[in-house]
C-alpha cells in the first residue's frame, strides 16, 4: 500500500480497538501454527503405514483430529474477536461522521447529494471495516504463514523449497501492476454507488410527485441508466480481478506439477522419503492460500482506499459556521436584534444576496420582510441562528455579534418555522419535543392550542402517533401547523418564521394568526410574509429589493405611500391565486 494511503488515517478509529485486533491476530497466529504442525503428522503416518507401525498410525491419526479441532475452535475465536474489534471500529467512525454532518452549515449539505453521504456513512464505513477486521489480518498471517512453510520446506529439501519460493517473483510483479490499475476502478464504482443511492433516495422521498406527474417511466428509465454505469464499472473491475486470480490460480497449480515432477524423481533416488514429499506437499498447500488470496486482499485494499478517501472528504471538511475561541453564552436575551450593513453571498457564487442591509428588530417588536420571490427574505431569516454566517458586516443580538455567541445557547433563544416544514419519521410527540427536549405535557398542549394544531389529539394513537417519513402522512397544512408548535413550544425569546403559513387555508390561517396574535405580543419575531393578513400581524414592515431594505413602516403606511410594496404584494397575490 501506498504512504499517502487514506486508509492509514483510520488509525485514530482502530486504535480503541486494537487490543481486540492483536487478540485476534495473535489468535490467527495459533490457527496457523496448527494448520502447520498437520503436514508433518501426516507425513509421518504415511512413514508409519509403509513400515507397518499400527499403533503409531493410530496415535498420529488422533493427533491429527485434535490439531484439526483446535484449529477450528481458534477460527472461531479469531473470526469473534477481529469481528467485534472491527464492528466497533465502524460504529465509531459512523458516530463521528455523523457528527460532522451535524456540525457542517447548511450550505454544505446543500451541495451535497444525500445518496453520496448516505453511501459513505454507509457502504463505504463497512467496506473499510471488512479489510481491517479480516483482510489486514489475513494479509499479516499470511506473510508470515508463507516464511514459516518455506523455512520448514528448506529444512526437507533447500532445492525444492527454492525453486517454489520463485513463485514470489511474478505474483509481486501482477501485484503492483494490479495496485495501480485497480485504484481508479474501485474509485470510480464507488462514486457510480453513490450517484445510484442518490437516485433511490429522491425517487423514494419525490414518489408524490413522480405520481402526480405520471412520470414513472422517466424515472425508470433514468434509474436504468445509472444501474447501467454501475454494472458497466463493476464489471470492469470483475474483469481485472478475474485475470490477475486467474494468475494466482494456475501458479501454484505449475508449482505443484514441478514439485511432484522433481520429488517423485528425489524419492526414487532415495533423497527424499514419501513421507517427507507429503509433508512437503502439505506445505506447498499452505503456501497456496496465501498466494491466492493476494488478489483478494489486494482488492479489499484498495476498494478500502477509495472508501476512506470518501469518507475522510466529509470528516476533513471544515465548519463554515463554527463558534470562536472565547465565544460567549447567552442565558436569556431580550430580543433586540440589528443588522448592520450586512453582506452575504452563497459560497462559490459571486453575486451578492444581500448587500449593505441594515435593519432592526427591537425587544417584543415583531418585523415582516415582504419582497419579491428571491429577494433574499429566507436568508435574512437565516443569518439570525447562523445557519449561514455573513459575508460582510454582522448580526448583533442585544448588542452580542452572533457569532461571538455559543451556537447552542445562540439557537437556544431561537425557535423557527421554515416555509417547508420538516417532519421526521418518528411520533408527534417526538417531533415536538426537538423544539424543546424536556417539554411536558402541558407545555406540548399549549403549544398546540397556539398553533391550532390540536388535531394530533385526534390521530389514532394520539401524541404517540408515528408521523410518516418528512411528514407525508400529513396534509401540508397540517405539517406547516405541527412545525409552527414546535418553533414555539421553548418559549423562546426570538421567534424567525419564514413564511410558515403559506400552505395552510384561510380559515385556518385566520385561527393560527389569532392565536399567534398573542404568542408574538411578548416575543421578538422576524417574519418573512405576503399574506396582507399576515403582514398586519407585524408592528413594522420591511420592504426588501436588490438586497436592501429600501423601506419601513406598517403596513398601512407602506401601502399608502411605496408603489414597489404594492407591486409586491400584488405580484404575490396573483402567485397565490393560480
Amino acid at each position: 500500500m501506498r504512504s499517502d494511503n487514506a486508509l492509514l488515517r483510520c488509525r485514530d478509529f482502530a486504535r480503541p480497538h486494537a487490543r481486540g485486533l492483536a487478540f485476534s491476530l495473535l489468535v490467527g497466529f495459533g490457527m496457523m501454527g496448527a494448520g502447520l504442525a498437520i503436514p508433518p503428522i501426516v507425513g509421518a503416518v504415511i512413514d508409519a503405514l509403509r513400515a507397518g507401525e499400527r499403533r503409531t498410525v493410530v496415535v498420529l491419526g488422533l493427533a491429527v483430529v485434535g490439531v484439526g479441532l483446535a484449529e477450528a475452535g481458534l477460527a472461531y475465536v479469531r473470526r469473534t474477536t477481529a469481528a467485534r474489534a472491527s464492528i466497533g471500529m465502524e460504529r465509531d467512525m459512523r458516530d463521528a461522521i455523523y457528527a460532522r454532518l451535524q456540525r457542517l452549515p447548511v450550505s454544505f449539505h446543500d451541495g451535497w447529494q444525500s445518496g453520496q453521504l448516505l453511501s459513505r456513512a454507509m457502504g463505504d464505513l463497512s467496506t473499510i471495516r471488512r479489510f481491517i477486521g479480516f483482510g489486514l489480518v489475513f494479509l499479516v498471517i499470511n506473510v508470515v504463514q508463507f516464511g514459516a512453510a518455506l523455512y520448514l520446506m528448506i529444512r526437507l529439501n533447500a532445492p525444492l523449497a527454492v525453486f517454489t519460493a520463485a513463485i514470489a517473483i511474478p505474483v509481486v510483479l501482477f501485484t503492483r501492476r494490479f495496485d495501480l490499475r485497480y485504484h481508479d476502478i474501485s474509485r470510480k464504482v464507488q462514486d457510480n454507488e453513490g450517484d445510484l443511492t442518490t437516485i433511490i433516495e429522491e425517487s423514494t422521498t419525490g414518489i408524490r410527485i413522480i405520481k402526480a406527474f405520471g412520470r414513472a417511466a422517466f424515472v425508470t428509465h433514468r434509474f436504468g441508466k445509472q444501474t447501467d454505469v454501475v454494472h458497466d464499472s463493476s464489471m470492469e473491475a470483475v474483469r481485472l480481478t478475474a485475470s490477475f486470480w486467474t494468475l494466482l490460480h494456475l501458479l501454484p497449480n505449475l508449482n505443484l506439477m514441478a514439485v511432484l515432477g522433481f520429488g517423485g524423481w528425489a524419492v526414487s533416488t532415495g533423497r527424499m522419503s514419501v513421507g517427507g514429499l507429503a509433508a512437503f506437499v502439505g506445505y506447498l498447500n499452505q503456501l497456496t492460500w496465501p498466494i491466492r488470496s493476494v488478489g483478494w486482499i489486494l482488492a479489499g485494499a484498495e476498494q478500502a482506499r477509495t472508501a476512506a478517501e470518501r469518507v475522510f472528504e466529509v470528516l476533513d471538511t471544515q465548519p463554515s459556521v463554527s463558534e470562536r475561541p472565547r465565544a460567549v453564552k447567552i442565558d436569556a436575551a431580550a430580543g433586540h436584534i440589528r443588522f448592520e450593513n450586512v453582506a452575504f453571498a452563497y459560497p462559490g457564487s459571486l453575486a451578492r444576496v444581500l448587500d449593505g442591509l441594515d435593519l432592526e428588530v427591537r425587544p417584543g417588536e415583531t418585523l415582516a420582510i415582504v419582497g419579491l420571490t428571491g429577494c433574499g427574505k429566507t436568508t435574512v431569516a437565516s443569518l439570525v441562528p447562523r445557519l449561514h454566517d455573513v459575508s460582510g458586516g454582522r448580526v448583533l443580538l442585544d448588542g452580542t455579534d452572533v457569532r461571538d455567541a455559543t451556537l447552542h445557547s445562540l439557537r437556544g433563544q431561537i425557535g423557527m418555522a421554515f416555509e417547508e416544514p420538516i417532519l421526521f419519521s418518528m411520533s408527534a410527540r417526538e417531533n415536538l419535543l426537538l423544539g424543546r427536549a424536556r417539554a411536558t405535557d402541558d407545555d406540548i398542549r399549549r403549544a398546540l392550542e397556539t398553533a391550532d394544531a390540536t388535531f394530533v389529539y385526534d390521530l389514532p394513537w394520539g401524541l404517540d402517533t408515528r408521523i410518516g417519513e418528512q411528514g407525508h402522512s400529513l396534509s401540508g397544512g397540517q405539517r406547516q401547523r405541527l412545525a409552527l408548535a414546535r418553533a414555539i413550544i421553548g418559549n423562546p425569546r426570538v421567534l424567525v418564521l419564514d413564511d410558515p403559513l403559506s400552505a395552510v387555508d384561510v380559515h385556518t390561517e385566520a385561527q393560527i394568526e389569532a392565536a399567534l396574535a398573542r404568542v408574538l405580543s411578548g416575543t421578538t419575531a422576524l417574519l418573512s410574509a405576503h399574506r396582507p393578513s399576515t403582514l398586519a400581524l407585524a408592528d413594522r414592515v420591511a420592504l426588501l429589493d436588490g438586497g436592501t431594505i429600501v423601506a419601513t413602516g406598517t403596513h398601512t403606511e407602506l401601502l399608502e405611500s411605496v408603489p414597489l410594496y404594492r407591486d409586491v404584494l400584488s405580484h404575490d397575490a396573483r402567485e397565490d391565486a393560480r
